[in-house]
């Protein structure tokens, strides 16, 4: 089986940015809770401080084959590398003023927790199963193997308003390394 933080992205397709995230820079988020991997309920709109949340389309099994044409879609794989260089970045990203980092996705929360726990990723997994958050936002997604999945994309979020968005997210490894250098040019400031 093929290690999946080996990915060779130069043979992946490159999502382009299509549009479809520009109008959230700016934008308050709507007051939705969310299922956590850590047992808790989230309204993201009720924060203080700095939250950064990366959304990703969706964590599979371990041994479970990707849908047909996964690797195809642009953007679409990568979320294992995303929430690793989360992971291993996460105490720089905090200390570069963020005091929360999410992972957001449209699967459910079981689902979501084997993944967090085989990661062991220090922060908990959201779950906008019931397309809540996507939908009030409008945020970009697609569909495979008949789910709506996000589009990858990474928020931050600043008392409960979007002040900046990395959109579309290419190659997703290097997403926690741009969030963190953002991060240490704002507080900079």
């Amino acid at each position: 089986m093929k290690d999946p933080m080996s990915i060779d992205w130069s043979t992946m397709p490159a999502p382009m940015d299509d549009g479809r995230a520009r109008h959230l820079t700016g934008r308050r988020l709507p007051g939705i809770a969310l299922s956590s991997t850590d047992g808790n309920t989230v309204d993201l709109s009720r924060l203080a401080g700095r939250a950064v949340i990366y959304a990703y389309p969706r964590k599979k099994l371990p041994d479970e084959p990707p849908p047909d044409g996964w690797l195809m879609i642009p953007g679409a794989p990568g979320c294992t590398p995303q929430s690793c260089a989360f992971r291993d970045h996460a105490a720089e990203i905090k200390a570069a003023g963020a005091s929360y980092i999410f992972g957001l996705s449209t699967q459910d929360t079981p689902y979501q927790r084997g993944a967090a726990e085989r990661l062991r990723l220090p922060y908990p997994l959201l779950s906008d199963d019931r397309l809540s958050l996507t939908n009030a936002l409008s945020l970009p997604t697609f569909t495979s193997a008949g789910m709506t999945l996000l589009k990858r994309l990474t928020m931050v979020v600043n008392d409960g308003v979007i002040e900046r968005v990395f959109y579309p997210v290419f190659p997703p490894d290097r997403n926690a390394v741009e969030v963190l250098a953002w991060l240490e040019r704002r507080c900079r400031k």
